[in-house]
């Protein structure tokens, strides 16, 4: 019998690869191959343990990207008045049921991996350590969950720059180099810290691109909260100051060579960012220079890394 209802549209693998958002999948990548080069510099490297940081980072990357869908979906940020990309559930192409549960996978997928990377890591000879890590790693799906989702998504309190700078620079980088040699050194927070404000940067253009949209649906982004012209000198005190953190952490190496200094080679690339987020008024002009921006951080961290692996 007929009941009058019609079953929801299965989505295509097209339409789940779009909604992962695979083009901020570098950036994800940019503080584990920071912490991985900084454990390959001191010849501390483990293949094992950074794989398994690349995989959990994935699965977390892929988690807030569909949590971010549903949630500002849910909350009216994506709507007909947003002039960036479509997302799934705004466009009908994924359920907001279906969205659900494929968070849910990706929240067992990053806790299955993440504890994998505990264990395979610190084994049972760190019990607090484990916990410690597993405790950063439990506070990470929170936060790529929470960011736009409850009832109170931090997002739309303007605090999303604090927590991508806290977990894409210093929980990211700190945490694949220790988990590599179970060791830290205080002046490794400046190469952290350089991606954690490169990161940032990543969700001003961002932010910036959504300022119309964001403000409609009571989303008090930075950029909603500083407007247009602040949002742009914002977004470069972002790049001078992770480049600034760089080049301090180089500055403070002993017995370096000018190797290190091959970073400044991303320089054009940052600058030309800034310029273009500076210049570019529309979301449409906006919205490339967030992949500019991830590739241009990527770039960063393979100079850096390279040239810490031939000052060795």
């Amino acid at each position: 019998m007929d009941s009058g209802k019609t079953a929801p549209k299965r989505p295509t693998a097209g339409t789940w690869v779009s909604a992962f958002r695979l083009r901020t999948l570098p950036l994800s990548l940019s503080c584990i191959g920071t912490g991985g080069f900084l454990a390959a510099a001191d010849h501390l490297s483990r293949w094992p343990v950074l794989l398994l940081c690349v995989l959990t980072t994935l699965f977390l990357q892929i988690l807030s990207n569909l949590a971010n869908d549903y949630g500002d979906s849910k909350h009216g940020a994506d709507s007909k008045d947003r002039e960036g990309p479509q997302r799934a559930v705004q466009a009908g192409q994924i359920s907001p049921t279906q969205m659900r549960a494929a968070i849910i996978v990706f929240s067992l997928l990053s806790l299955v991996s993440g504890v994998g990377l505990l264990w395979v890591a610190l084994g049972t000879s760190g019990l607090y350590l484990f916990l410690f890590f597993l405790v950063l790693g439990i506070g990470a799906i929170w936060a790529a969950i929470g960011y736009t989702n409850g009832g109170k998504p931090y997002g739309y309190a303007g605090l999303g720059d604090i927590s991508v700078f806290f977990f894409f620079g210093w929980v990211g980088v700190l945490g694949t180099y220790f988990l590599q040699t179970e060791r830290i050194f205080s002046e490794l927070l400046l190469p952290a810290s350089s991606l954690g404000f490169f990161s940032a940067a990543v969700l001003n253009v961002n932010n910036i691109r959504d300022m119309k949209s964001d403000e409609l649906a009571g989303k008090r982004s930075v950029p909603v909260r500083l407007g247009a012209l602040r949002a742009r000198k914002y977004h470069w005190f972002l790049l001078f100051s992770g480049l600034l953190c760089a080049a301090a952490f180089v500055v403070l190496r002993e017995n370096a060579t000018l190797w290190p200094w091959l970073f400044l080679g991303s320089v054009p690339l940052l600058m030309y960012n800034g310029r273009e987020v500076q210049r570019r008024l529309t979301a449409t002009q906006l919205d490339p220079l967030l992949k500019q921006m991830s590739l241009s951080t990527l770039c960063f961290v393979v100079l850096l890394g390279i040239g810490l692996l031939l000052d060795r």
